[in-house]
């Protein structure tokens, strides 16, 4: 069995769209190199009607 990583230690990336940090997750872990937006909204978003707006 594995040894558990804290979230701290993952891999991190910034949106494209927002600018937002974002850690790895393992629904992407086959293709974590092209993953570029944090979420569904900012890859809809993407820079077509400039930048996404934070809540």
């Amino acid at each position: 069995m594995p040894k558990m990583r804290r979230k701290a230690d993952l891999p991190q990336k910034t949106c494209t769209a927002c600018g937002l940090p974002f850690t790895w997750r393992k629904k992407w872990a086959k293709d974590w190199d092209q993953v570029k937006y944090c979420s569904d909204r900012c890859r809809n978003s993407g820079r077509k009607g400039g930048e996404a707006t934070r809540p």
